[in-house]
This record gives structure tokens, sequence and C-alpha cells, in this order.
């Protein structure tokens, strides 16, 4: 598999499609002329860009929101990067769980994960690294992949931490597209929202679990 994913990527490079994925104007001009096969070629872009690392996918959702606007922009990428998420975390338990779960010394560490409290830790974490742009999303959904966290746990976590980044760098695309300095300011405004979220969850968890430790 990770050979077919390097020479996938070597594909790319030599066809001058990674350039081209990596050049907004040019991405744009290439999805636009797709017709109806650019909402999928959009989705199909992003999967690609979470299973291999290599591949940005910030342009893309950018392209997203220049042509199909905020909302199905937003649709299009959100279900793309959730895909991608949903295979790599896939990729990471088929291939790689079992080995590690051999290793004496990461066993214990795996089963005091697997506990409902330790679940409900990892989620969060999950959650918090989908609102912070410079952790990486494809990074984080092979290595949840190697933990005892439940499919379903990952699949919630990433989807509700998805879907405002999302939003956020789909808005960025439409606005640098249509250079409107006050749609600018408002995605500046909600980025800086975004960012304060994981700080926001981790003050709740911080209080919740001293409420528990009181009453117990």
């Amino acid at each position: 598999m990770l050979i077919g994913l390097v020479t996938l990527y070597w594909i790319l490079m030599e066809t001058g499609a990674l350039s081209t994925l990596t050049n907004k104007q040019a991405l744009r001009e290439w999805v636009g002329q797709l017709g109806g096969w650019g909402p999928l070629t959009i989705i199909a872009m992003m999967i690609a860009a979470i299973v291999m690392s290599p591949i940005p996918s910030g342009p893309i959702a950018m392209v997203a929101g220049a042509i199909y606007g905020p909302l199905w922009g937003t649709a299009y990428v959100v279900i793309g990067a959730e895909a991608g998420a949903l295979l790599a975390f896939g990729i990471a338990r088929l291939l790689g769980y079992e080995v590690i779960h051999r290793w004496s010394r990461t066993r214990p560490i795996l089963d005091w994960l697997g506990r409902e409290r330790s679940q409900t830790g990892l989620m969060l974490v999950v959650f918090a690294s989908r609102l912070v742009p410079f952790i990486s999303f494809d990074a984080v959904s092979y290595a949840a992949g190697l933990t005892p966290l439940a499919f379903w746990r990952f699949l919630i976590a990433t989807l509700a931490g998805v879907v405002p980044t999302a939003y956020l760098i789909v808005m960025f695309g439409e606005v640098l597209i249509t250079a409107d300095s006050r749609g600018l300011t408002v995605a500046l405004i909600l980025a800086s929202g975004v960012t304060l979220l994981p700080l926001l969850a981790r003050v709740v968890w911080t209080r919740h679990r001293k409420r528990r430790t009181s009453s117990n």
C-alpha cells in the first residue's frame, strides 16, 4: 500500500498534476471546466490529500469556496475530509494496531486508552486537533487508528471539528477571490474564534473533572 501511494505521488509530480493542486488559480480553472463532475472531483482530491500527506488540502478547500460558495463548498470539503480521515484511520487500524499491541511496552498504554474515560479524552484530543490549523490532519487520523479509539467516536469527533474549520477555509477562498475586505474581516474574526475553541474545551473539561473529583 505504501509503495502504491508513493507511486501515485510520483505520477502526480511527473504529470504536473501536483503543481496544479498547489496553484489555486489553475486548480479553479480546471475544476470549473469539469461541470457536474466538479463536486466529485473536489471530494476525491480532498480524500487523496488526507490519505497522501504531501498533497495540500488548503488550496482545494479554497477553490471549493470560490466555485461553489460557502454552503456547498463546505459540504463537499467536509465529505471529502471526513472520508479521507476515516480511510486513513482504517488503514492505520488494519495495518498497524495489531503490530503495536504485540509490543509489551505499549500494551499497558493501549489498555489504559481503551477505558471509557480515556476514550472520551481521546475524542476531545481528536476534536481539538481538527480546530488547530498547524496540527497535521493526516497525522492525527493515522495516529488515532493506532489507538483503541472506537471508530464511531473518531467519526463524530472528526466531523464536529471539521465542519467549522472547513467552513472557515472555504469562506477564505471565496473572500480571496472576490477581494471583499468586509468579508475578510469577518473571516479573520471567525478564525480567531475557531482557534480559541480548543482552549475553551480544555477549560470546560478541567472544570468537569474537578466537579467529579469533589463529588467523589
